[in-house]
């Protein structure tokens, strides 16, 4: 059962624990691309544009599944096609990947952070609102404000 397994922990402290989880690059971009983009399968991920190998991403999904970040389920068209979603515990991670958006775009050596950004530092709990909507809702749109004025990249 997803989320059942035990981890052997390195320590008590619970950055280290949620680091073991979601702390390599590749299963942050898989639950980034399922919260931006809603419900995803396999070829999706591979067609990105991360460059990520099908062993890795199939290792991933795998690990991500066991912690009970995401859940999988089969296609409403074909059965035989697998789509991923992130569960409660992968939708509550939302604060945190959108903080490390904000910070990278903030420090990137390209100069200050371009008119999206800053707009999304101010608003941070309308992004965080439109995403869970979406997540309820299974909304695979991309995700943009209402107005139009910010949308997330990627």
């Amino acid at each position: 059962m997803p989320g059942s397994s035990k981890l052997k922990h390195r320590s008590g402290c619970p950055v280290s624990k949620s680091l073991e989880i979601v702390g390599d690059r590749w299963s942050l971009l898989i639950i980034r691309d399922m919260m931006i983009r809603g419900v995803r399968n396999f070829k999706d991920f591979q067609q990105s544009g991360e460059g990520i190998a099908s062993n890795i991403l199939a290792d991933r999904l795998r690990k991500l599944q066991e912690a009970g970040v995401i859940t999988s389920e089969a296609g409403e068209t074909d059965g035989r096609k697998v789509n991923y979603r992130l569960t409660q515990k992968g939708i509550d991670l939302a604060p945190a990947l959108l903080e490390l958006l904000i910070w990278g775009a903030h420090h990137d050596d390209g100069g200050p952070p371009p008119a999206v950004i800053r707009t999304m530092m101010k608003q941070r709990e309308a992004i965080l609102a439109e995403v869970r909507r979406r997540w309820r809702n299974r909304d695979t749109t991309p995700l943009q404000s209402k107005t139009g004025e910010w949308h997330l990249p990627g």
